[in-house]
């Protein structure tokens, strides 16, 4: 059994922590509309809940920030949109005559007034592409090229537009561009997989500098949250022409994000394409903060993450997994983001998931029990836990907004290449309390121990959650100053220090 000893230094502070969220894409259209109101509260209870169990399991993962996605009309549209899939498709809540219908996504605002019920603290606003009445062909996704999907003179109307939306749900943060690398235009049948608009950087200033004005002559009170950069080394590396080295182009010059009002001076990224092998998930996150300290360390937030594609052959977007080991790689990337790319914030991208695909939190199947033909679960259907729900609350629900990330090391086992095929361990402390929490991830089939030096731990004791093959966020108490892990668990472990 590995005894590596961890050493944790309190003085040494990295980030705040601001949150940990999800995005409600798509499915919150139709899962907030079921009839059946336990079902959807015992979903908005796995996402949401601060609260316990009798047996003291967390009833759900504690998220503190909630994404809504601020619809271009495509579902208005129907076929006629040529998205294929009817849960791609959104409602938007301007008509092409500038009226608006606050009734519009009601089952997206069911989930909204749900997060808010259970405390979550924040709420985003996000769009993918403009309305359909004020893009260039008439759609919710690309005509082909790389600029933004707007027709000319109409860049006051979409901010203004994002500017009434953000006012109406009181939305703390508004993000509105959406992995402006990719093209987002209609395969070789004509169709479109989703609502999406590719953009250049020069038009991400745009539009960050029309939102600036708008919100602050409306005098609302969300912000400007920039980037959602389809892949963390677009931020430093060059993507599509205009489109990537983003820290430098966003960041440098006279045109710079840096001091415009109402604009956060931060950059999110997604964390997609770039988590293997364990040496690339490493060295890219290095690579990142080395760039953003470049130009004046704007904060990061890591904004969408979800397991898509074959990563190196060890994991599957297709079709469903819902194992340990997925929820082993989950917390393993968040690890990551954390520990190297210093974010103050780490988001999801399917909260609600209908799909035979790996990248939801909470899974609906149909009545029937089956999801091999999603759409079955439009009106009703069955809710499944996955390990990517519970690895991921081993952090939302423990580490805080306002928490500070603090040092670890692991004495003999310092180098975080190694760590992340083996075993790792982070530490954040709420000083006012004196709380410390500690979340490990052991990737290994051998339980792991791990003496702490550096801390004096109160009454000896840690509180622990275990997340394994047979356990959601178990609670247990361990006695006596080490680290203790299963085999293939994450494990968050709560003491109060001297």
């Amino acid at each position: 059994m590995p005894q590596t000893k961890v050493v944790v230094d309190l003085s040494r502070e990295f980030q705040t922590i601001h949150s940990f969220g999800a995005s409600d894409c798509w499915s919150a259209k139709f899962v907030g509309e079921w009839e059946d109101e336990t079902k959807k509260n015992h979903i908005a209870d796995l996402l949401f809940s601060q609260d316990t169990l009798t047996n003291g399991q967390p009833k759900g993962i504690g998220l503190s920030l909630w994404r809504m996605n601020i619809g271009a009309g495509s579902y208005e549209q129907g076929e006629a949109s040529d998205i294929k899939d009817p849960w791609r498709r959104e409602e938007c809540f301007q008509d092409a005559k500038g009226q608006y219908d606050w009734t519009k996504q009601a089952g997206s605002q069911w989930f909204l007034r749900a997060a808010k019920q259970r405390g979550v603290r924040y709420t985003l606003g996000f769009s993918i592409s403009p309305p359909v009445h004020m893009t260039v062909n008439g759609k919710a996704f690309s005509p082909g090229g790389g600029s933004l999907n707007l027709k000319p003179g109409l860049m006051p109307a979409f901010a203004d537009f994002l500017t009434k939306v953000s006012e109406h749900f009181g939305f703390d943060y508004l993000s509105p561009l959406n992995e402006p690398q990719w093209d987002w235009k209609a395969g070789k049948n004509g169709k479109a997989n989703q609502e999406g608009t590719p953009a250049q950087n020069s038009e991400i200033l745009d539009v960050a500098r029309a939102l600036s004005k708008t919100l602050s002559t409306q005098n609302v009170n969300t912000t400007v949250v920039n980037g959602e950069t389809a892949q963390l080394n677009f931020l430093y590396e060059r993507a599509e022409s205009g489109r990537g080295d983003q820290m430098k182009q966003l960041y440098t010059g006279s045109n710079s994000l840096h001091d415009l009002p109402k604009v956060e001076n931060i950059l999110a990224f997604h964390s997609y394409f770039t988590t293997c092998d364990d040496a690339n998930l490493v060295n890219t996150r290095r690579a990142a903060i080395q760039a953003a300290k470049s130009v004046d360390s704007p904060e990061l937030w890591q904004s969408e993450f979800g397991i898509l594609g074959n990563i190196c052959d060890q994991y599957n977007g297709y079709p469903r997994n819902t194992g340990i080991d997925y929820g082993l790689y989950v917390a393993k990337v968040i690890h990551n983001d954390l520990t190297i790319t210093n974010v103050s914030s780490w988001q999801w991208w399917l909260a609600i998931n209908p799909y035979d695909y790996s990248d939801g939190l909470v899974y609906i199947n149909g009545p029937d029990g089956q999801f091999k033909n999603h759409d079955n679960a439009r009106m009703s259907g069955n809710v499944v836990e996955s390990k990517q729900l519970w690895s991921f609350g081993n952090f939302s629900r423990f580490v805080r907004p306002g928490m500070k990330r603090v040092n670890v090391q692991l004495k003999d086992h310092p180098d975080p290449i190694a760590q992340a095929g083996t075993y790792m361990v982070s530490a954040y402390k709420e000083e006012a309390s004196r709380k410390i929490v500690f979340i490990g991830v052991n990737m290994t089939e051998q339980a792991v121990a791990l003496p702490l030096s550096g801390l004096s731990l109160k009454n000896q004791t840690f509180t622990t959650y275990t997340t394994s093959r047979e356990k959601n966020l178990a609670k247990d108490t361990l006695s006596g100053n080490t680290l203790q892990m299963e085999p293939k668990s994450v494990t968050t472990f709560v003491g109060h220090y001297n």
